[in-house]
């Protein structure tokens, strides 16, 4: 019996991630049983989410290899900027991690630790290697191979100790033709060291395309059967897919990560989640690697987190700032105020299609506000301030409030997203259904609600997702509590 044949672009994908919510950019490494995970995180602070599996399905949050100022700078940093693609290695015990804060360069940055939940070392900085999506390998002889993306894909010899470029920058594959060769990866299976790659821009173009070669120095040729894997021109419901990484089980078995979108509403379709992390089985076929079929868990649970009481938990971040630096426990509540004039937002990713999260605030002092956004300049806002609490919409240079009522010690905020209600092919639909509402001991009261597409990438631009959190203005607020719901 032979086995059926895969298509360019890989067998059935996945429809639901390992990883909901923005989580870009993924890397994957295995010591023993145990996989290891990290994402991109651009302005927000700690850095580089790192995550442990079993199985590749089911992911638990150890930390964050950035989570101290001396590794990650972000002052200033824009919406989008920040800390870009990782690669997370390990090598004779020790974990390596390089990426690139493009908010403070020049070059890339690499870590070390010995155990994953850190600590890990402050950045050893790269000179000499512009460009994004740093990855690391060694060769037989020991020697350290830094590749990275500037204008297609480049190759030096690292001294991974120091920082130092050992050899002199060279091109190595510029991919099959597709616009922005990038996020490159290399690994040795069998006598081959093959290099996987992205193309087509982290959009509907994506694909991951594979060469290989005799040495990790090439020369490479091109998988006859590319892309590896792709999205484009499908009706499926991931779309966006690349930025690939390979991962070989205990079994012998080998699995790739990688990033997708899951756009809905009505033409063209919008996502708000941001980039999310997939994962498919890989296999081996005539020297070259397939994708043969989804990893995905089941239905998802449903998922209660907290600021918590005392300690932040994970997954709580802060824009352009470390959490710990503008929130401070006073005993039975969050003390929340900006280190200078500007506004600041801490929150969690919107990990789910739908969602609650709710909010009790005290804005005595000052002006606050429970929030959904992608940026500053693109979220719906319940704001606290002056005995009143408003629901505002901020949709690039237009601000509009669309409800208002009286603010008391025992009001809840509440923001809820819904599906959207529009009939199935209206262009009125969007991807869901932003809801602002009160709530007090007399019950709620719905304040304002709006399409989800204006709180969307194809709205706002940039890299990232949907955040929700807090966030206030000098003179800061109490923060009696934060909790977030998700659903499927």
């Amino acid at each position: 019996m032979t086995e059926p044949e895969v298509p360019p672009g890989g067998g059935v994908l996945p429809t639901r991630p390992i990883l909901g919510g923005f989580h870009p950019d993924p890397t994957v490494c295995r010591v023993g049983d145990v996989f290891y995970l990290a994402c991109s995180s651009f302005e927000y602070a700690p850095g580089v989410p790192l995550f442990r599996s079993s199985d590749l399905v089911s992911w638990e949050r150890v930390g964050a290899v950035m989570d101290r100022p001396s590794q990650l700078v972000l002052s200033g940093a824009a919406p989008s900027s920040g800390v870009y693609a990782p690669t997370l290695r390990h090598h004779d015990g020790t974990f390596f991690l390089v990426t690139t804060n493009v908010s403070d360069g020049p070059g890339h940055l690499l870590m070390t630790a010995t155990d994953p939940a850190g600590p890990w070392s402050d950045p050893v900085r790269i000179r000499g290697a512009d460009g994004i999506d740093p990855d690391l390998a060694w060769d037989g002889d020991g020697r350290c191979l830094l590749t990275w993306s500037d204008g297609g894909i480049r190759q030096a010899v690292l001294d991974p100790a120091t920082g130092e470029l050992l050899s002199r920058p060279r091109p190595l594959w510029s991919g099959t033709g597709g616009r922005d060769p990038e996020a490159p990866h290399l690994y040795r299976v069998g006598r081959w060291w093959y290099l996987v790659v992205a193309e087509g821009g982290t959009g509907p173009g994506h694909a991951v395309t594979v060469a290989r070669g005799p040495s990790p120095e090439g020369p490479f040729e091109a998988c006859p059967h590319n892309p590896l894997l792709t999205a484009r021109g499908t009706p499926g419901p991931v779309q966006n897919t690349g930025h690939a990484d390979l991962v070989e089980r205990p079994d012998g078995s080998w699995a790739a990560v990688f990033l997708g979108v899951r756009p809905s509403g009505s033409f063209p379709g919008w996502h708000v989640l941001g980039r999310e992390t997939f994962a498919a089985d890989v296999a081996w076929r005539d020297g070259w690697p397939v994708v043969i079929g989804p990893v995905e868990p089941g239905e998802p649970p449903r998922v209660r987190a907290s600021l918590g009481e005392g300690k932040l938990g994970h997954g709580w971040v802060g824009a352009g700032v470390f959490p710990d630096r503008v929130l401070r426990w006073s005993g039975d509540r969050w003390r929340m105020s900006p280190p200078g004039d500007e506004e600041v937002f801490v929150g969690r990713r919107q990990e789910h299609t739908t969602m609650t999260v709710r909010a009790g605030i005290d804005a005595d002092g000052g002006a606050g506000a429970l929030e959904v956004r992608v940026d500053p300049a693109h979220r719906f806002a319940l704001e606290v301030g002056g005995g009143r609490v408003r629901a505002v919409a901020r949709i690039g240079p237009l601000t509009s409030v669309l409800g208002e009522a009286p603010a008391s010690a025992d009001t809840v905020l509440e923001l809820r997203v819904e599906p959207s209600t529009a009939p199935e092919y209206s262009r009125e639909r969007g991807p869901d259904v932003v809801v602002a509402a009160v709530r007090t001991p007399q019950g709620a009261t719905e304040l304002a609600r709006i399409d989800g597409r204006y709180l969307s990438t194809e709205v706002a631009g940039g890299f990232t997702g949907r955040m929700v959190g807090v966030s206030c203005g000098p003179g800061g607020i109490g923060v009696r509590f934060v909790e977030y719901l998700g659903g499927a």
